[in-house]
């Protein structure tokens, strides 16, 4: 099973000064080091976070598979058809959310799927859709063309309890549907270090994809070494 580590939330912490810094394409070198066996960015049509800097940079280096998320958009698939990442994961994408809220309803845009689905497998591109735990969301990936689905976790990540076992039933019965019917399955949103181990001991799973927990986990236990470090700096400089 791979672990795909999403940046963006290093380039959310960078927009919020507008600045350089911290540089998600450092932000995925350290990612590798630690083991990730993909990098996921999304490029927003808006830009909010990831910008073509970014994708530019992280697709002339990463050694490993870069996964572009982003909608189905003609300006997303011509950007992904001169970059050829590794992988596209087709998703929603709204202006006011702060994160993907959701799957993609395939059925309702299944033109739009269906062309970028085309256009990307002209150029050689593996295509993921994500969607939510519904077995009639994975039949309408097969019929879209896709090569896989990252199915969304973030019911089963936001409850407790019994719910939460319903919730898993409902991922595994999903994984278990997708490869039935052929498709490969992933699955991420909102996993993190108190509920991944279920979600990772369910048979079928190719990968999952995961960022803003570890990104969020990097801060406080990096953060020790970073301040020592700047500390030594001062003391050196005023020395």
């Amino acid at each position: 099973m791979i672990l795909g580590v999403n940046i963006d939330h290093v380039a959310t912490l960078r927009q919020a000064r507008l600045g350089i810094e911290p540089d998600p394409v450092m932000g995925a070198t350290l990612a590798i080091l630690g083991g990730a066996d993909g990098i996921t960015l999304h490029l927003r049509e808006d830009r909010r976070h990831v910008n073509d800097r970014d994708l530019d940079m992280l697709r002339a280096f990463v050694p490993v598979e870069l996964n572009m998320e982003m909608a189905a958009t003609d300006e997303m698939v011509r950007i992904a058809c001169r970059k050829l990442p590794d992988l596209v994961t087709l998703v929603p994408e709204k202006r006011q959310e702060l994160t993907t809220e959701g799957g993609l309803d395939v059925r309702k845009n299944m033109k739009s799927v269906k062309k970028a689905v085309r256009t990307l497998h002209d150029k050689g591109i593996p295509v993921s859709l994500f969607i939510n735990p519904e077995a009639a969301d994975i039949e309408a990936s097969k019929e879209s063309g896709a090569d896989m689905v990252e199915i969304h976790t973030g019911c089963y990540a936001n409850e407790k309890g019994r719910k939460r076992e319903k919730e898993l039933v409902r991922v595994a019965g999903a994984v278990d549907k997708a490869v039935e019917l052929g498709l490969l399955a992933n699955a991420g949103h909102g996993l993190n270090y108190t509920n991944v181990a279920e979600i990772a001991m369910l048979n079928g799973v190719r990968g999952l994809y995961i960022g803003h927990s570890i990104i969020a986990r990097a801060v406080l236990v990096g953060l020790e070494r970073a301040v020592r470090e700047m500390k030594e700096l001062i003391l050196r400089g005023g020395s």
